[in-house]
């Protein structure tokens, strides 16, 4: 071997070898709510595993009006909701600077005992970003430009109800349908679209409207979407809206808000709030039908309207105002840490990111061994009920009235 390609050999040795070192950031997308797989996870990794005494470095924030809608994230371009006491509206910002690209009407203001504005989060696809107004207006805008491409009033067309606290569901694509929990007039609850025209494809059950996102997995060999409506748990073939199962689930005021949990390979756990508490599921195929069998219920875990996440056979997630840690299979509690308040969180490269509902966000090891705090800084002082939202190692967090991005590559 040559004097050169012995050099050149050890030159392209030294670069793997800090490329591996180096562990640089996965970047991905972050389009719905619950983010890409619609369950609080994200995939990315590099990020940081403790903060500066002051937190993560801020890179920009903006002013918004009243809401809860949380932030989606695609493309480069981040998107959300809110109102300004008279009018509502969805908005498009610059991930890496900031600066806001264009902002939409989509119907007059919400005001509320708990908080006005907008409850429910943009879904990206593409060109499209599908967005439902508190007042339950339905719409397909240009992600570019924001230009309406279809529209649909839920209320006028189908008689949907707009729940006591707003329409708070976010639409779910699967494949060429998007997918609405409506609470519309008799067998106009669950609603499909066809997500390119906004033409209605089936219309499905007549439960009152929870406020609660939908979710679809496959389970005993059949494709099902799964509704958390306000009158409980209803399956259906998403291809037809056809009932697969359902599981009746009673809550006060029908707030049954936190999204469920697909748990691998075929269960399904739900949550809620007012001392109701948790169930797992079981989906099991008899004969050409599907049913639904209780495999444990209890009050170990209350989501009031923050949904949980599932690590390695555990959820994580807030009891009422208690952040705790819960096995999956059997529900049994492993730990239990108050402080927080009520709050939300998400999951990211072996930690809980966590947000308590006074502004103050906290990395925590998730480990069913015990409570392991890594850091904490206060970004808000104001009330925050929105999940946080990871994407290229940006966290997005929201108080009523601002956004706030931090860094989390360091």
């Amino acid at each position: 071997m040559t004097l050169r390609q012995t050099l050149t050999l050890a030159g392209s040795l030294l670069t793997l070898a800090l490329a591996a070192f180096a562990q640089p950031l996965l970047a991905a997308d972050w389009p719905a709510y619950r983010g890409p797989n619609s369950d609080g996870v994200s995939t990315e990794t590099g990020l940081l595993k403790s903060w500066p005494e002051a937190g993560p470095q801020q890179l920009w924030k903006a002013e918004l009006g009243d809401g809860y809608s949380a932030v989606s994230v695609s493309a480069g371009r981040v998107y959300t909701m809110f109102g300004d006491g008279k009018d509502e509206y969805t908005v498009a910002f610059d991930a890496a600077t900031g600066k806001q690209l264009w902002r939409f009407r989509t119907d007059e203001d919400r005001p509320d005992n708990f908080g006005n504005g907008p409850r429910s989060t943009p879904l990206i696809e593409g060109e499209r970003v599908f967005v439902v107004s508190a007042l339950g207006r339905l719409y397909a805008l240009n992600s570019q430009s924001g230009e309406v491409l279809w529209e649909v009033n839920l209320v006028a067309k189908f008689g949907a109800k707009v729940p006591t606290w707003g329409v708070s569901v976010s639409p779910l694509i699967e494949g060429d349908l998007l997918l609405i929990d409506a609470g519309g007039r008799e067998g106009h609850s669950l609603l499909a679209f066809n997500k390119k025209t906004g033409s209605l494809k089936w219309a499905s059950q007549t439960d009152i409207p929870g406020y609660s996102t939908p979710l679809a997995f496959t389970a005993a060999g059949q494709r099902q979407v799964v509704f958390f409506t306000g009158s409980g748990l209803v399956s259906v073939d998403p291809a037809s809206g056809k009932p697969l199962w359902r599981e009746s689930w009673e809550t006060s005021y029908d707030v049954n808000a936190a999204m469920p949990i697909f748990i691998a390979p075929d269960k399904i756990f739900v949550s809620s709030g007012y001392d109701v508490g948790a169930a797992v599921f079981q989906i099991k195929k008899q004969g050409d039908t599907v049913e639904s069998v209780e495999v444990w219920r209890s009050r170990v875990m209350k989501n009031q309207f923050n949904s949980s996440v599932l690590v390695d056979g555990f959820l994580y997630g807030f009891d009422g105002s208690t952040l705790k840690c819960v096995e999956a299979a059997t529900g049994s509690e492993r730990w239990k840490q108050r402080g927080f308040e009520k709050g939300s969180l998400i999951y990211a490269d072996g930690h809980l990111i966590v947000l308590s509902e006074r502004g103050v966000l906290a990395l925590v090891e998730a480990t069913p061994e015990s409570y392991k705090e890594k850091a904490r800084t206060e970004v808000f002082k104001t009330k925050t009920w929105t999940m946080p939202t990871l994407a290229d190692g940006r966290l997005y967090l929201r108080s009523e009235k601002q956004l706030v991005v931090l860094d989390l590559r360091g």
